[in-house]
């Protein structure tokens, strides 16, 4: 095995002479030119891992010879030659394989063409991964016969056609994802006869339009993801995770759905549903994420939404409600961006939602003149502001594309305070009030009359720099919500001061916790904050009309709450790409150890370039070292060769001590956790940025690595 060493050069061809050899690990290297095609000299060989390297098909061939050669190894189990730049043609002779091969991954290889009708030949495969290629035409429904096939991925490809039948005979299947492709027609009903299927993922394609009535009967089935088709019709009463955003729904909002027990994300937004929500939402218990925005709602918002204790993050913006916010649970939190775009809404826990009229009979008999004065201003006010949400609406119904509430965020939405009333919550900028200090200016701890307790961020005038960050600051918090993202309460803005008010987050920056608190992270902490941090960035690079880019991801720009629940904050060099634009360039660069290579060399924008910074992240929380150490740059090392270099030794001589109690026993399950998420971060950290994983799938991979360790675990 040589695995995670730094080996470079092309791959020895000798190594078919080993005529006895059964395992090959070669993953992880920087190996490089084509992998050999005498492979089938190795007629004993069980597992061969070439995966993450840089290896190439034959020049000239279109077909993936290797794959020709290995028709002669007949005790093969296990192929992976993923994440390399095969660039080539899957060959018919894939069909000739051993039938005992259970596992084939050849995932974002640079593959294209067809998928071969051979491949129903491959009796024994238990997963499949040709996901993140170029795979183009049908779905052939040879696939069928794959009786004993668990896992089936074909995301992010461009395949076309229907979904054929055949797939419903697949009845071990666990997991079926087929987003990110063109397939189009009806979603096939026998789906449903799928007994154990729990993960189905068929979003951003052309399915249309009736939602399949069968998947009803799927009671095992905990995440679907139907988003961005055209689908309509009803959903299955059982899943944890349900993603129907950018459909064709038209319906009302199915009152079934409070069936849904172990329902945590709910995301119908940008769809067509009407009429009120299902006071039967309140039965979901389980409930952490709504989104019903951009709809035709209408009525109240149920108070009894209050009572979901899990729910931390609700959006119901751009309908036609009305009535009063409540003012408990997930609203106490909420700002304005959860509730814009509504006619008739009013509260008054938010400050920039107008405050909810009171019915008093002592009040009938204030002059009417008085009256006028006061209701006359106000009703021409809200007439004026009605008259342009309702502009704005005609254009989105006409255009029916949400780019349009880009627009209308565009518009001021915080409430801006002065100088002053900042002077009066921080006791004149007291040094007691100081929480944190850096080179763009000071954070302070302040209390406001009313009570409440924010964190203010004061920048540096004299920095020219700085007040540039203070305008593309505002321009992305106006445009982002997340719950893993620090809320911006409201700003000030004055020849005397610029300065964010934000919500105080308690328990400090994650860089505190891991250098200078008296107190530990453990490895389920580490792995919860990580995971925190990756849906955040994920919502910015994917959960926008356009994308944006933090450009300075790292431990200080990370805080934890009472709850340890992760946010994601300054924003002050991030960029917005342009729709058209999947990167830009820039002059501000991050922070040294955390930048991308493209950044330094060229100064390349783009959502990898986070990426990489997360990569970097996730080996320092893991290892508790800076990518700057003195040690490691010595030795012209940066943190990721030193993590592979490492690796040749033991691993948990790597890891920081503190991942672990003293009394706690390192289990080879606590060791199988930490093994995936450094597997994980070098999958972040490749030197080239089309070879890095999107935040999507880093937030499926952590995901998993932390419900494997919780299950083994029994936590």
């Amino acid at each position: 095995m040589l695995a995670f060493n730094q080996l470079e050069g092309e791959n020895p061809q000798y190594i078919a002479n080993a005529s006895k050899l059964e395992i090959l690990t070669l993953n992880y290297n920087f190996l490089t030119v084509a992998i050999p095609t005498n492979l089938g000299n190795l007629r004993e060989l069980r597992s061969l891992f070439l995966d993450h390297n840089q290896l190439t098909n034959e020049p000239g061939e279109p077909e993936l010879l290797f794959l020709n050669s290995l028709v002669n190894c007949r005790m093969l189990k296990y192929i992976d030659v993923g994440f390399n730049p095969l660039n080539g043609v899957l060959p018919n002779s894939i069909g000739n394989l051993s039938s005992t091969i259970e596992a084939f991954d050849i995932r974002n290889a640079h593959i294209y063409g067809l998928i071969p009708t051979s491949i129903g030949n491959m009796s024994g495969l238990i997963s499949l991964f040709f996901n993140e290629n170029n795979l183009t035409r049908y779905i052939p429904p040879e696939i069928g016969k794959l009786k004993q096939l668990q896992g089936l991925y074909l995301f992010n490809n461009k395949l076309q056609g229907h979904i054929p039948e055949a797939v419903c005979h697949l009845s071990n299947l666990v997991e079926l994802e087929m987003d990110g492709n063109e397939l189009s027609g009806s979603i096939p009903e026998c789906l449903g006869n799928l007994g154990i299927l729990l993960y189905l993922s068929l979003g951003s394609n052309k399915f249309s339009p009736k939602f399949p009535s069968s998947l009803w009967k799927m009671s095992g089935l905990l995440y679907l993801n139907m988003s961005h088709n055209s689908i309509e019709g009803e959903v299955p009463p059982t899943i944890g995770e349900l993603y129907l955003s950018g459909n064709h729904f038209s319906c009302q909002v199915p009152s079934r759905l409070g069936e849904l027990q172990r329902l945590k994300s709910l995301d119908l937004s940008n769809n067509s549903f009407s009429g009120s929500i299902p006071l039967s939402i309140t039965n979901l218990m389980s409930l952490e994420d709504l989104d019903l925005s951009l709809n035709a709602l209408s009525g109240i918002i149920p108070k009894s939404l209050e009572k979901l204790s899990y729910l931390t993050s609700i959006n119901v913006s751009f309908n036609d409600l009305e009535g009063e916010i409540p003012s408990g649970g997930v609203f106490v939190n909420s700002t304005l961006l959860s509730f814009l775009g509504n006619k008739g809404l009013c509260g008054i826990h938010i400050l920039e939602i107008p405050a909810c009229p009171i019915t008093n009979p002592g009040q009938q008999s204030v002059s009417k003149k008085l009256v006028l004065k006061i209701v006359t201003p106000m009703v021409i006010s809200f007439f004026l502001i009605f008259l342009l949400v309702s502009i704005w609406i005609m254009k989105r119904k006409k255009k029916g594309k949400s780019k349009d509430v880009e627009k209308v965020l565009e518009i001021k939405t915080y409430q801006l305070i002065s100088y002053h009333e900042i002077q009066r919550a921080t006791n004149n900028f007291d040094g007691s009030n100081l929480i944190g200090e850096g080179s763009s200016g000071t954070v302070y701890k302040g209390t406001f009359s009313s009570g409440t307790t924010v964190a203010i961020k004061v920048l540096d005038l004299e920095n020219e720099q700085v007040c540039k960050r203070f305008d593309t600051e505002c321009e992305v918090m106006r445009n982002v919500r997340h719950r893993n993202l620090v809320p911006v309460i409201t700003t000030c803005s004055s020849d005397y001061i610029r300065a964010f008010v934000l919500k105080y987050i308690s328990n400090g920056s994650l860089e505190n916790w891991l250098y200078r608190e008296a107190r530990h992270l453990n490895l389920l902490q580490r792995v919860t904050v990580m995971l925190d941090v990756a849906m955040a960035i994920e919502y910015l690079h994917h959960g926008n009309d356009t994308a944006i880019v933090h450009c300075d991801i790292k431990p200080a720009n990370v805080l934890l709450d009472e709850d340890m629940v992760a946010h994601v904050g300054d924003f002050g060099i991030s960029k917005i790409l342009a729709e058209s634009k999947s990167m830009t360039q820039t002059e501000t660069l991050g922070t040294l150890g955390y930048i991308a290579p493209e950044y330094g060399s060229e100064g390349i924008v783009s959502a990898s370039g986070d990426v990489y910074s997360y990569g970097i992240m996730l080996m320092e929380i893991l290892t508790k070292r800076r990518p700057t150490d003195e040690d490691i740059c010595n030795e012209n090392l940066d943190l990721r060769k030193w993590i592979i270099q490492s690796f040749s030794g033991t691993m948990m001589d790597v890891v920081d001590a503190n991942l672990f109690c003293e009394e706690e026993q390192i289990t080879r399950k606590s060791e199988i956790c930490i093994a995936s998420m450094i597997e994980l971060a070098l999958d972040c950290t490749k030197e080239m940025p089309e070879s890095r994983i999107t935040m999507k799938d880093v937030v499926k991979k952590l995901s998993r690595i932390k419900n494997t360790f919780l299950e083994r675990h029994n936590i």
